[in-house]
C-alpha cells in the first residue's frame, strides 16, 4: 500500500517547475517556490492537507484548485506540494457525490428544495458565462454554495487532525526505533558492563 501511494505520490504531484509555469500563478511564482513551503515539517503538512481540501472541494475546477491551494499556502506557511496534492480528492469520480452532498446539506439546514441537475446540465452543455451566473441567482446555487463550503470545512479540519495524528504516530515510532537500536548497540552494552553497580 505505500509503495503504491508513493507510486502516486510521485506521478501525480506538482513540482516546483510545473507551479513556475502555472499562469495562475506568475505573478506570485517568486514567493510560491520559496524553499521553506517545500519542506515537510510537522507543522505545514499538516497545514498543506486542510488547505488542500478546502479549496480542491469547494472550487471543483480543475487547475484553479492547484494555484488556489499553492496561494492560500503562502500565507499560512503550508507545504505546497501537499496542499496542490490534497485537491486531487475532487475529481471526476467524486465530483458528483460532493455535488449531491452539498445540495443535500443546504437544502436541509438552509430550508430550500433545489437540485443539482440545473448544475450539471450547465457543466454539460459548456455553459456561457451568461448562463453561470444566471445560475447563481437561481434558488439551487445558495444551497450547493452553503453545502460545498460546510463540507470543505469538515473535510479540512478532520484532514489537519488526521495528518498531525499520522505524523506524531510515524516520528514517535521512528524514535522509538532509534531507542530500540541505541540500546541494543555495542557501544551501549560494553557501557553497560563498564558502569558501577
Amino acid at each position: 500500500m505505500s509503495n503504491r501511494l508513493t507510486r502516486w505520490w510521485h506521478a501525480n504531484a506538482p513540482t516546483r517547475e510545473s507551479l513556475e509555469g502555472n499562469r495562475f500563478l506568475a505573478p506570485v511564482a517568486h514567493r510560491v517556490l520559496e524553499p521553506s513551503l517545500w519542506r515537510f515539517t510537522r507543522r505545514s503538512v499538516p497545514r498543506g492537507v486542510a488547505l488542500g481540501l478546502l479549496v480542491g472541494i469547494f472550487l471543483l475546477i480543475p487547475g484553479v484548485q492547484i494555484a488556489g491551494a499553492a496561494l492560500l499556502a503562502l500565507p499560512f506557511r503550508a507545504n505546497i506540494p501537499i496542499a496542490a496534492a490534497m485537491t486531487f480528492l475532487s475529481n471526476p469520480a467524486t465530483t458528483p457525490l460532493f455535488l449531491m452532498a452539498s445540495v443535500y446539506i443546504g437544502n436541509w439546514m438552509l430550508g430550500r428544495t433545489a437540485d443539482a441537475s440545473g448544475f450539471m446540465a450547465l457543466v454539460n452543455e459548456h455553459a456561457t458565462m451568461r448562463q453561470w451566473v444566471a445560475w447563481l441567482f437561481s434558488e439551487a446555487a445558495p444551497a450547493m454554495l452553503f453545502g460545498l463550503a460546510i463540507i470543505s470545512i469538515v473535510f479540512a479540519v478532520v484532514g489537519y487532525f488526521l495528518a498531525d495524528w499520522i505524523w506524531r504516530h510515524r516520528m514517535g515510532r521512528k524514535w522509538h526505533a532509534r531507542k530500540m537500536r541505541i540500546g541494543k548497540s555495542p557501544e551501549s552494552s560494553a557501557l553497560e558492563e563498564i558502569a558501577p553497580v
